[in-house]
């Protein structure tokens, strides 16, 4: 199937296929689509790299449904990969191209694939046993035929992406096209605050067939770069790739391309607020924080520094992409007075706060978000499709997000932290983020990171890791938390790092710092100091 065939194949068999927005990205024209460093590919460069890639993987013997693995990063060449992938409805399984030789063994022996492709030098980093392709932008190579015994996926099944493990051990959760088209519609309606009805592609004059241009500061191996490289097509929109993060490199990035708005993970906001060689972001207005909560003082922090505003939004692999965000009339209404909440639930979307027994909390209450969401995942690929009887994170219907959040009297929802991260201080409970929002508040702070560490006679307690110019007096730190938290709340020990842990999509592992505490110690729970 061509790129051009993508549409009416869709509307012939019944069957979405994330390809169409390939198809209906052809009424831009000769406008740029993919700007990726040096590489500026228009719509029709863009066709024909798929064409001839999805020629090659049915030479291969690639079937329908069929997972097909790839080695990418930031470049072009993951949005032609995947395009081509769904071109022969194979399912696609992005691998970050960073990843070590032994992670990636481990990755295929979790994640089984009729097929790996990749550049030349990333490939022969690896072994595998199955089908080859060697890949760049326009030369494409059939190096060894796909495994036929590897089994298909369900027609409908668009995605094989592995979690991060942050909600336990990780696992590849089934992403469907339908699932998938239905989540971009949702959230292009609610960023526009209108009916989720299925948008008709731009179609610019002649003279005016220059898009607006998305840029993706993130790797395409994540499901954040891949859902938003999907947002910019299906809003009519071309994307710029930033093949390597800089402030400097981003700031030059916005200012040759004219963006008003892009998305940025926490780590990449922390590094602009730290930049000392860029002044502004103009003409940037607006950044949609991803990937993890952004603490409030963050984003208050990049709000004064270059005047834009920073939209945090909520969702999760399993959940089909986000379901929380804000309106364009939430932010002219509400404006700085909710810096800092995630927004309010998409519609069709249902979010409710219940306790450990599963009951609904009042507005306010901080307890486990629970989600029901109609873009939810198919399944995990080793348990079918996602429903109450065959995982334990669904409880009917919702899914047990392992978040902990409260939802206030306008509905906005407030991020509290992960569950698993919660202290348990001798039977009080403490939430790392409430404590590390007032660290950070602290004018000779940088950024905080608290975590539960052993404790002979609680059990556990809080200690804090911080990022700070110069050192801080514990003492003096003590006096500051105790003005707006509880006693028990407050860290009973503090320690300065240069920076945090962090995994791919850019969240601090607290489980990171507090094992290297524990070991520090030599393994045994310390007495309680400070705060206590």
């Amino acid at each position: 199937m061509s790129s051009l065939d993508a549409r009416s194949s869709t509307e012939a068999t019944g069957t979405p296929n994330l390809h169409i927005l390939l198809a209906e990205a052809t009424v831009l024209g000769d406008a740029a689509l993919v700007v990726s460093g040096v590489d500026v590919l228009g719509v029709e460069d863009v066709r024909v790299g798929v064409d001839v890639l999805a020629a090659a993987l049915r030479d291969a013997g690639v079937r329908a449904g069929q997972p097909v693995g790839a080695l990418v990063g930031s470049g072009a060449e993951a949005v032609l990969i995947m395009f081509a992938i769904w071109s022969v409805g194979a399912a696609y399984v992005p691998i970050n191209r960073r990843l070590r030789p032994s992670e990636v063994r481990q990755f295929l022996a979790e994640t089984p694939i009729a097929l790996l492709i990749g550049s030349r030098s990333d490939l022969r980093k690896h072994t595998f046993h199955g089908g080859l392709i060697e890949h760049s932008i326009f030369s494409v190579r059939v190096l060894q035929p796909a495994d036929t015994e590897v089994p298909c996926h369900d027609p409908d099944v668009a995605l094989v992406l592995r979690t991060s493990g942050t909600t336990g051990q990780p696992k590849a959760v089934l992403l469907r096209h339908s699932g998938t088209i239905d989540a971009l519609d949702a959230s292009l309606a609610k960023l526009r605050h209108s009916s989720r009805e299925p948008r008709k592609a731009a179609r610019p004059s002649p003279e005016k067939a220059t898009p607006r241009m998305n840029l993706i500061p993130v790797s395409l191996a994540l499901w954040a770069g891949i859902f938003n490289v999907l947002f910019a097509l299906r809003a009519g929109a071309g994307v710029v790739l930033l093949e390597q993060f800089t402030p400097v490199a981003l700031a030059d990035a916005v200012r040759a391309h004219g963006i008003r708005s892009t998305v940025l993970p926490p780590a990449l906001i922390t590094a602009l607020n730290d930049a000392t060689d860029i002044d502004d972001l103009a003409p940037l207005r607006m950044v949609r924080s991803i990937t993890a909560p952004l603490p409030p003082q963050a984003a208050r922090r990049f709000h004064q520094r270059f005047g834009v505003m920073v939209l945090n939004s909520y969702g999760q692999t399993e959940l089909g992409g986000e379901v929380v965000g804000w309106t364009a009339q939430d932010v002219r209404t509400f404006g700085e007075s909710k810096l800092g909440s995630v927004g309010r639930a998409y519609d069709d979307v249902d979010v409710r706060i219940r306790d450990e027994h599963g009951s609904d909390l009042a507005i306010g209450d901080t307890g486990e978000i629970h989600v029901r969401s109609p873009f939810r995942m198919h399944g995990y690929a080793d348990s079918g499709p996602a429903n109450d009887s065959n995982t334990d994170r669904f409880v009917r219907g919702y899914l047990c997000t392992g978040d902990l959040g409260r939802i206030d009297e306008d509905g906005f929802l407030w991020i509290q932290g992960r569950l698993s991260d919660m202290i348990n201080r001798g039977g009080l409970k403490v939430f790392p983020d409430e404590v590390e929002d007032v660290l950070r508040r602290h004018p000779a702070i940088r950024d905080a990171c608290v975590a539960g560490v052993p404790d002979r006679r609680l059990g556990e307690v809080p200690h804090a890791w911080l990022i700070t110019d110069d050192v801080v007096d514990e003492s003096a730190l003590i006096s500051w938390c105790r003005q707006e938290l509880a006693p028990y709340k407050v860290p009973t020990g503090f320690n300065r790092v240069e920076q945090f842990p962090r995994s791919e999509v850019g969240k601090v592992q607290r489980r990171v710092l507090a094992a290297e505490f524990v070991a520090e110690q030599g393994g045994a729970a310390r007495d309680t100091i400070g705060g206590s």
